[in-house]
């Protein structure tokens, strides 16, 4: 089941009950980067502030918030916008911050000529408690066999674990935090809908899969081109997306709702 909401997230948040949501995913617009056809000069943490105040107002204990974020660069300096976010979910909201994942996207869209061109983006992975985590393993070992070290003591002298020591490995373990996922090639809805910054569905994807199970409750509250709801009709969770512009809202609505009927 699927709830669409058309309208300024602040507000239709509020009518979220409390610890209601099992995860959320989610990209807001930062720092102005796409042109999403709208003034967007009142965006900064007037917004994004409350917005992850509701967020830990709505999870679950347990629950957990992706929140994939890049940085403009404004003046010849990156803003340190995602940072600021990181540290507010926090210090403020008191979330964890479990994990500081990246995604690689193998491309650019703005060379530079004074700096390495940028082609990654931020996934902080907030909790509210332990989270959820279902391990994917699909990084293929180098070795066969584990090693005897067991990493170092505070001291810096060697601890050695003799119980794996010359252990089997399985043929995959689990992936790293840098996920690889590129813009486009089959990876972006190719539907008729004008977006600027579509979301991969294989990442969404990932993403519902680590820290989700069957049933729960996924809120995306900057829901664009609707990829976090296709992600959750395709993998049997139950979606509450939010959208502020009327035509992104009406496009997405029916991206989700095809991907329900070809299901039926």
């Amino acid at each position: 089941m699927s709830k669409l909401l058309q309208g300024d997230c602040l507000e239709l948040m509020g009518q979220i009950p409390d610890g209601s949501v099992d995860m959320v995913l989610t990209s807001p617009p930062y720092d102005n980067m796409r042109d999403y056809g709208k003034d967007f000069s009142k965006w900064g943490p007037r917004i994004w502030g409350p917005c992850l105040d509701h967020i830990t107002r709505v999870l679950k204990d347990g629950g957990v918030c992706v929140w994939i974020v890049g940085d403009a660069t404004i003046k010849r300096s990156e803003t340190g916008t995602s940072f600021r976010q990181a540290i507010y979910a926090k210090d403020k909201c008191g979330l964890n911050l479990h994990d500081t994942m990246i995604w690689s996207k193998g491309s650019f869209a703005f060379p530079s000529q004074t700096r390495y061109h940028q082609t990654f983006e931020y996934m902080f992975v907030f909790t509210k408690g332990r989270p959820t985590f279902n391990s994917i393993k699909d990084r293929r070992n180098k070795c066969k066999r584990m090693g005897g070290s067991g990493g170092r003591n505070k001291d810096g002298t060697r601890r050695l674990d003799s119980k794996s020591a010359g252990g089997k490995l399985e043929e995959y373990g689990q992936r790293f935090n840098i996920w690889e996922c590129p813009i486009g090639g089959g990876h972006s809805y190719s539907g008729a809908l004008d977006h600027p910054a579509i979301f991969p569905l294989p990442l969404a994807n990932d993403h519902i899969i680590s820290w989700s199970n069957t049933g729960d409750t996924i809120l995306d509250p900057f829901m664009g081109s609707g990829t976090t709801g296709v992600a959750c009709k395709s993998l049997g969770r139950e979606f509450i997306g939010i959208e502020l512009d009327a035509e992104y809202f009406k496009a997405a609505s029916q991206r989700i709702a095809d991907i329900a009927e070809k299901q039926e």
